[in-house]
Formats: C-alpha cells, structure tokens, sequence
C-alpha cells in the first residue's frame, strides 16, 4: 500500500490557514499539517484593523504599483487568479457578510476579527487539516530523492512529500536559521509600515487630523496624500503609512534620518491660497487673520502655522505684506519637519523583504531550486500599504499555491 502525501505548511498566520482551508476544501487525497512557532493561529489576524479585520480592499482609484511598492508585477498577475472580488465570495460562501466602507476597505459586517479567525479554523478542522501550536521549525532538510525533512526543538522531526512556508515577515536571522543549508537568495527584511517621529513643537498639537494631506520625503520623489494624524511622537496616519511603505528602504538606509514636507493644503495651489486671503481681505479687512482659517484646518494648526509664518496672530487681513503671505504659502504647502525615527503602527507589524521574487516560479510559487517547496504571504518579497492589501495578497499568494498543489497531487 502506498504512503499517502504528507503536507506541511510552516506558519499559521492568514496565507497558511488560508492555503490549508483551499486545500482541504479541493479533497486532495493528503495528510495536511500546519505548525505554528506561537501559542495561538491567526494572532496577527485577530488584531489586524484595530480587531475588526480589513479584509481586502475594493481596489478602486489604486494601481497595483500604487498598492504593492515591492512585488506589485507579480501580485498583478496572481490577482488574475484570486483576486479581491474572489476573496470578497470565498468568504461570503463561508458566511462571513462583508461591508465597503468609504474608503474602499473591506471589514466583516461584525467588525469582528475574531469571525475571520473563526472561520478559518473551522475550515481547516472540517478539512481535517491538523493544526499544531509552540511547534517552531528550526530547519528545512531537502531530501535526495524529494521531500523534506522539517527539524524541531523538543520534538521529533517531520516527514513531508511538500511543504509550504508563510512564516511572514521576520528577522534576517530567524530566517537564516530557517533556511540553513538551502540555497535560497534573501532580501533583507526591514519594517515597512510604521509612523514617523520628529522632535518638533508640532507635537502639541497631538489629536489634530487633517483629513486631506499629502507628505514627501525630502531628495526623493516619494510622497503619499490622504488623512494625516498629529500624534505626541509626531506623524501618524494612512498618509504617513503609505509614504513609509514606499520609503522603507531609503529611510532604513538613512537611519530614519531626514526631512519631510506636509502640504497641509493638498489640492490647493499657491493662487488657491492667494485668492483666499485677497477674498478676506476685501470682505474683512478689521477682522484679525488668527479669527479665519481655511476650512480644512482647525484653529490650533492654523495658528501654529502663522506662528510657523512669523505672522502675528492679532494681524489683520488686510495687513499681510507681500512677504507675509509668501511665507504662509509656504508653511501650508511645504511645511518641513526632521525626521528622527520611527514608530510602530499599532499591533500590526510589516516588513519588506523576505525571499527574492527571483527564487519562485511566477504561476506557481513554487521554488525554482527544490520542488515541492513553496512560499506564500509576507514571507515573500512582497508588501503593501495600509488598506486591506496586505491581507489580498496573503488570500492570493495561499490560493495560488494550494493549487499548484492540489493540480501536482491530482496529476499523480
């Protein structure tokens, strides 16, 4: 009588369940293990969105360059496959209702995390998909005539015909250690999404959004647009997310040392804000220029501005010089700032880097080095913004190659 197949999935986090639940769901004629270092599977999951679980993203008015600063040609093809609207059915048929909110994001109409993680798992129980917790694999062994053998600590190894590794986004050194004595080319990771800190006084004004900003990164055409928060650390937000996610690289190379300009006026130009200060000038020319702020903005940052703008707050309109409307322009359309670290963003956690794009095949994720390996999730060199993309491409990339799989098994 024949072994049956044995599948291993190292990682029980959204791609590994989700690869797991695909493929228990396709009725491959396999024994299918997911083993998890932590104590808990989907621990990022149950905290992802602030609990409530961003599932995916409408992509409306977003590029998959715009949504995937590293790896967006190669989600643009596995999005063919799997795309947000699948993920959006997949878990609707499983009973999960799904809301669009304003901006484009995807949350279960529970605004429950905890039902992603729910379903999942009971998926994988249903499918018979063991399930293995405090379980870290500390190496991968290829074996000469295919397979693997997966070492542990504490416990006996483990025996597997493919196995699947979403162990997401780590440090270089834990992902040496995994992949010793395999040749695998690694990109080295480095947080992705986090919030910029700056010693400034504009900290005071911690609480204050501005709800249509756009921020740039000084000596390099790097910018995002879109809510910016003041926090007591500095700048948080999805503008501030979005630009240190396409910025990764170059602030970690720099020591998250720099300089960022807020247009705290995004959409206006420079005549926008002149004629603006001319209409107050002609329809109010007594009344003191700290009274009238632009509608976009509160009253404290307005009057942080004019004190940024060297204009004094009982000023009237009709008393701005040409010079003092010149550098208030300038204090709300490039309103610089030192960049002096960075934050974490909330419970979540992100990285870029991770195995080079080149190591896989494109269709199938699979290793180009030792069949029967494969690699989804974050552990990939692939990220995105805030917004439910990260999450799409764990959904795509754990869909992908569960069939890849589920065709090698069924073409046996």
């Amino acid at each position: 009588m024949s072994r049956r197949p044995e599948i291993a999935i190292i990682g029980a986090g959204a791609a590994g369940c989700f690869c797991g639940a695909v493929l228990a769901e396709r009725g491959t004629d396999a024994g299918i293990t997911v083993f998890e270092a932590g104590r808990r599977p989907l621990a990022k999951v149950a905290v992802t969105g602030g609990g409530r679980c961003n599932l995916t993203n409408s992509f409306r008015g977003i590029s998959t360059q715009k949504a995937y600063p590293r790896g967006a040609r190669l989600m643009k093809r596995l999005l063919a496959g799997f795309s947000n609207t699948d993920a959006c059915d997949w878990f609707t048929a499983h009973g999960v209702d799904l809301v669009l909110q304003d901006d484009e994001c995807v949350f279960p109409k529970s605004q429950d995390a905890m039902q992603i993680v729910g379903t999942l798992l009971s998926c994988l129980r249903r499918g018979g998909v063991s399930v293995e917790t405090e379980a870290p694999v500390r190496s991968i062994e290829p074996l000469p005539y295919g397979g693997f053998i997966l070492h542990f600590e504490g416990r006996p190894s483990f025996r597997a015909d493919a196995v699947v590794v979403t162990i997401g986004g780590l440090s270089s050194a834990r992902m040496q250690e995994l992949f010793q004595g395999l040749d695998i080319e690694l990109v080295k990771p480095v947080p992705s999404l986090f919030t910029i800190k700056t010693d400034s006084p504009v900290t005071g004004l911690a609480g204050t959004v501005v709800k249509d900003a756009s921020i740039s990164l000084q000596g390099t055409k790097l910018s995002a647009e879109g809510p910016l928060l003041i926090t007591d650390w500095g700048f948080s937000g999805p503008a501030v997310l979005k630009l240190s996610s396409h910025g990764a690289r170059v602030l970690s190379e720099n020591g998250y040392k720099g300089t960022v300009a807020v247009n705290w006026m995004h959409g206006s130009s420079e005549q926008d804000i002149r004629s603006w200060i001319e209409r107050q000038s002609v329809a109010s020319p007594e009344r003191q220029i700290s009274a009238l702020h632009p509608e976009k903005l509160s009253s404290r940052l307005w009057k942080f501005i004019l004190d940024k703008a060297s204009i004094k707050e009982n000023t009237k309109f009709a008393q701005l010089s040409s010079r003092q409307t010149g550098r208030l322009c300038s204090a709300l359309l490039s309103d610089c700032y030192p960049v002096t670290g960075r934050a974490r963003f909330k419970e979540e956690f992100v990285t870029c880097g991770g195995v080079a794009l080149g190591e896989v095949f494109p269709a199938s994720l699979e290793s180009r080095r030792y069949a029967g390996l494969y690699f989804a999730g974050e552990v990939l060199d692939i990220d995105a913004i805030t917004g439910g993309f990260n999450l799409q491409a764990a959904w795509t990339t754990g869909f992908t190659v569960a069939g890849s799989i589920g065709n090698k098994l069924n073409n046996k």
